[in-house]
């Protein structure tokens, strides 16, 4: 594809996307709860779109696809077996809303400090997600430029592409916080899912329908099988599930957003907004990698996948622009969901812990000079140009985690210690840094099996050993199980408000 139809594309998706930014804008954000959170009071239907846009990235229609094209229908296995995963925040999203109105929790590590009584255990948390964190940013900014340098036949190079990727996502964060960045979600979840459907629809019509699709399919080795060809052995699979099964509580910029919603009404409608638009987003994505590898079999990367099929004959000029803003927008939307969570947890868990007196004003400052520091820094990684940016995605992930059992322990068992915390978070965090550095398999598992087993046998082990903070454990776990009654008297009043 001409990269002056790309540029004509990409400027259309930023004067619509900066437009909704900038209305979003209600006024100064004065204070970490309205430029992090957009000031708690979000609706369900922007929840769930920015949601949506925050957890499905570079992810799916570069990374799924590729990992589609690679290793067949096991691919799907995968995927569906994250959205099994994300019933998880059926259990836990309830409870970080409730305790986040209670105690005014801005991040994720900020209520792990909180419950269990250390501001130490909270910017342990706090600096575990940054290290894992930033390499997840910057699988997103390598997606972008991916994308336009395949479409493009190298006419945009891949630094053009992470620069643009970079700098859009600086903007958007920048604007007004939270606000900005959901409504641009919002936006950009609804041109990701419809022109990604349109064009599964009109490459399957190409190929002359689906029985003949599915017959191509038949005649691939290994594409309608598991393990097919051999890409998804045991090992493999459980490498890459595990961290995909956990993803909505020990990401934190996706834990984040679950303070967000204005009430539990607006909460459910996030969470059944997501797995309807997580589902179809599912299917989509490895038909685009099925559709690849029946039409190019002989890619270099896998990850090539998306690219070189929006910029083929096969799919109309036009539509390969829409799904080409949709997927761009779709990493834009997770690297400053990355950078606001990071820019938070880092003013308000490790510069808060070193300066208890700082003002939450000074706080927000902080935060917001974090952000091109941050952005900076996954520019720097993604241009390793390191390879499948799926197996890239979820290697970060298997980092994250070691955060699963201090977090599943704050809400359920009271034994837990800040000790725990602390040492099961820096103890099994190294192993997976070390693990991935050294690309070491122990026994043929991922890092982040082995990471989450060590982090379960010290965070326990350690809790037994030490004393807990009873007083607050009660006291934060009575909050998180508010009666549906109390939730009900919530939702009046903020509706009222309204």
């Amino acid at each position: 594809m001409p990269a002056e139809w790309v540029w004509t594309g990409v400027a259309a998706y930023v004067v619509v996307a900066l437009a909704a930014a900038l209305l979003s804008r209600p006024g100064r954000s004065e204070d970490m709860s309205a430029y992090f959170l957009g000031g708690r009071r979000m609706g369900g239907f922007v929840s769930a779109m920015s949601y949506s846009a925050t957890t499905y990235s570079a992810f799916m229609m570069i990374g799924l696809a590729g990992l589609t094209y690679a290793g067949g229908v096991g691919a799907l296995g995968f995927e569906l077996l994250y959205l099994c995963g994300v019933t998880l925040v059926l259990v836990f999203g309830p409870r970080f809303w409730r305790v986040g109105k209670r105690f005014g929790y801005i991040t994720p590590s900020e209520m792990i400090g909180h419950r269990y009584g250390s501001r130490s255990a909270g910017a342990t948390t706090a600096l575990a997600s940054c290290i894992f964190l930033v390499p997840y940013a910057a699988v997103q900014l390598a997606g972008v430029g991916y994308l336009l340098s395949g479409m493009t036949g190298a006419a945009i190079s891949f630094t053009q592409g992470t620069l643009l990727a970079m700098a859009l996502a600086i903007v958007f964060a920048m604007v007004a916080g939270l606000r900005s960045v959901a409504w641009t979600d919002s936006l950009q979840s609804v041109l990701m899912i419809l022109g990604a459907t349109l064009v599964v629809i009109v490459v399957i019509w190409q190929f002359g329908g689906l029985g003949a699709f599915f017959d191509g399919l038949a005649e691939q080795p290994g594409a309608m099988s598991v393990p097919g060809e051999g890409y998804f052995s045991f090992s493999t699979f459980l490498a890459l599930t595990l961290p995909w099964v956990f993803f909505s509580i020990s990401n934190p910029q996706v834990s984040q957003r679950l303070f967000t919603p204005g009430s539990m009404k607006d909460l459910r409608r996030m969470l059944l907004g997501f797995l309807i638009f997580g589902f179809v987003y599912t299917f989509v994505s490895v038909f685009w990698g099925f559709a690849a590898r029946l039409h190019f079999p002989d890619l270099e990367s896998s990850d090539m996948a998306t690219p070189t099929l929006l910029g083929s004959d096969l799919v109309p000029t036009p539509l390969a622009l829409i799904v080409m803003i949709g997927t761009l927008a779709a990493c834009v939307s997770t690297i400053d969901s990355i950078m606001l969570t990071l820019s938070s947890t880092l003013s308000r868990d490790v510069y808060a812990a070193v300066r208890p007196q700082s003002s939450e004003r000074g706080q927000l400052r902080l935060g917001k000079a974090a952000l091109p520091v941050i952005a900076g820094l996954a520019y720097w990684f993604a241009h390793l140009e390191l390879d499948l940016v799926a197996v890239l995605s979820v290697s970060a992930s298997a980092g994250l985690l070691v955060l699963v059992p201090p977090t599943v322990g704050a809400f359920f068992w009271r034994r837990g210690t800040a000790a725990g915390v602390i040492v099961s978070v820096v103890v099994a965090g190294g192993l997976v840094f070390a693990l991935e550095a050294t690309g070491t398999l122990f026994l043929g598992q991922g890092s982040g099996v082995w990471g989450l087993l060590v982090s379960v046998v010290l965070f326990v082990g350690v809790s037994l050993l030490t004393a807990p903070p009873r007083d607050r454990a009660e006291e934060f776990i009575a909050a998180s199980r508010r009666g549906r009654r109390e939730t009900a008297d919530d939702d009046a009043a903020l509706a009222a408000q309204r």
